[in-house]
């Protein structure tokens, strides 16, 4: 009798574990909307009406409109430092009211992200992987009364449905049906190292330096067996066009060159990147960021 007893209190502590890791109360937005208009406010709205209870944040806002490449990238730098159960809400939606799915992906390490499968979905799902997706059934998980409107599913599928699912309203399974686990993927150059030749994506820039940010990751990099004060050689390509050439040191901070020079350095990511020294590389050589961008880099030899 006791050995039933103390199964069944396992079992149920396992299941208490499981809802408390699913659902944590917490929401993260993201979207190209900007703060100047009601939009943003009207999702959080939406989400307080669900439940007063929850914890709402912003990721960002200021996505370039349309810009899916940039809310992927986003998801990949932020995801991965918020707890397992955080639902994340990201509305990049030029074909808003089309038949792209509107789907619910649950990470490996267990956050939820609320997003059009547009191509959002196309970094986090390389990176945390999937441990399952959902389709949301809008039959149930729809802001009641918004029918009629085919514009602004991030107030009335993605913010409502996110914010039930984060509150505990429902289950995971209760999002909708199950899909295969694969998402539409943004092509891009992923970083690879070949014959001594480092090749890799413009990811996104450090928009208020106007650094570099690639997709090259430190350990990839630190390959290339360079000390500090070793100069790289680097091309940066848009569309296949050469568009940057040049060589650099690789330094440990900005300050080891001189001002409105350049320099490649590992970022907070530990992704290689470059600048200029108390200036903006991007503006100064014409480069901007996403899956058409491309760079090579090599160690330069004397």
């Amino acid at each position: 009798m006791r050995v039933r007893v103390r199964i069944i209190v396992i079992i149920f502590s396992i299941l208490i574990t499981q809802v408390v890791f699913s659902q944590n109360k917490i929401v993260v937005f993201q979207s190209d909307f900007g703060l100047k208009d009601g939009a943003v406010s009207a999702m959080k709205g939406v989400a307080m009406g669900v439940s007063p209870d929850l914890k709402l944040f912003d990721l960002t806002h200021e996505i370039p409109a349309y810009n899916i490449w940039e809310a992927a990238y986003r998801l990949e730098q932020t995801v991965p430092y918020w707890p397992a159960g955080t639902v994340f809400v990201s509305v990049v939606d030029p074909g808003v009211g089309t038949d792209r799915k509107s789907v619910v992906l649950k990470t490996n390490s267990g956050q939820y992200i609320v997003t059009p499968d547009n191509g959002t979905l196309t970094l986090i799902a390389s990176s945390l992987g999937i441990a399952e997706i959902r389709q949301i059934d809008e039959a149930v998980n729809r802001r009641q009364g918004s029918q009629k409107s085919y514009t602004f599913h991030g107030r009335d599928v993605y913010a409502y449905t996110g914010a039930r699912l984060a509150a505990g309203v429902i289950t995971f399974e209760q999002v909708g049906p199950e899909l295969p686990k694969d998402v539409v993927r943004i092509p891009y150059q992923q970083a690879t190292l070949d014959n001594g030749k480092l090749k890799g994506a413009i990811a996104i820039l450090d928009i208020q330096y106007g650094n570099i940010w690639t997709n090259i990751p430190g350990d990839l990099f630190k390959q290339l067996n360079l000390k500090f004060g070793d100069s790289l050689h680097v091309v940066i390509n848009h569309l296949g066009k050469k568009v940057y050439e040049g060589k650099m040191p690789y330094s440990e901070t900005f300050g080891a060159v001189a001002k409105g020079k350049p320099l490649a350095y590992l970022n907070s990511l530990l992704q290689l990147s470059f600048a200029l020294n108390q200036g903006s590389f991007a503006q100064t050589n014409h480069i901007a960021s996403g899956n058409e961008w491309s760079v090579e880099v090599w160690k330069q030899t004397k």
